[in-house]
């Protein structure tokens, strides 16, 4: 059923799945794999595979005065493909996000920011994963060490914000935290300096 807006009885917080049991059947460092017996929202019974992640993930777009961000090119192993992204990582999830966002920066390009912004919270997969993402808006940077860590061989790349917009929407970055984060902070940078955000397509 299509509505113009949500009903005004709909209770969110309503779940219609029943966990009957629950198995891991794989974890390691960084993930965790469970297999759960469930009772479907339609009353069938069926399986569900879940992989929780050990951290939440962290993004960053810095930002300079003069309009330019930094993308961070690596080749990623699951997609067999190279990648351009924003600076990001994993934060433990008792740390506090912008901690672990301040160190992915540094990690990642060298960078430290006097001024944060949290521009986004999102799920990167949510039908089969329960990974909490964030996006911070980095500004006011100054250089510092760059500091990979031995399981990365990363690229730098120095652009303006809008040109990495463009490669967004070309699909040449394609990993969901950056093409959410780069689209956010468009947005937000727009609203903050009193102008209309670009027109999308329909």
């Amino acid at each position: 059923m299509t509505y113009s807006q949500p009903p005004a009885d709909l209770d969110e917080t309503h779940n219609p799945w029943q966990t009957l049991s629950s198995e891991v059947k794989y974890q390691n460092p960084w993930i965790r794999v469970r297999e759960d017996q469930i009772i479907n929202p339609k009353g069938g019974p069926g399986v569900y595979g879940v992989v929780s992640m050990k951290n939440k993930a962290i993004g960053i777009v810095p930002l300079d005065p003069e309009g330019n961000t930094w993308l961070v090119g690596q080749y990623r192993y699951a997609l067999n493909e190279y990648c351009w992204e924003i600076p990001m990582g994993g934060g433990p999830v008792e740390l506090d996000v912008l901690e672990s966002a301040r160190r992915e920066l540094r990690e990642e390009t060298g960078l430290l920011a006097a001024r944060w912004t949290r521009i986004a919270r999102l799920h990167t997969s949510n039908s089969v994963t329960d990974e909490e993402g964030f996006v911070f808006l980095a500004e006011d940077l100054t250089q510092s060490e760059w500091e990979p860590e031995e399981t990365e061989d990363l690229r730098l790349w120095k652009l303006p914000l809008a040109q990495a917009v463009e490669l967004v929407m070309a699909d040449r970055i394609t990993d969901a935290i950056s093409v959410a984060g780069l689209l956010k902070a468009e947005r937000v940078l727009a609203a903050r300096n009193g102008a209309q955000p670009p027109a999308q397509a329909t």
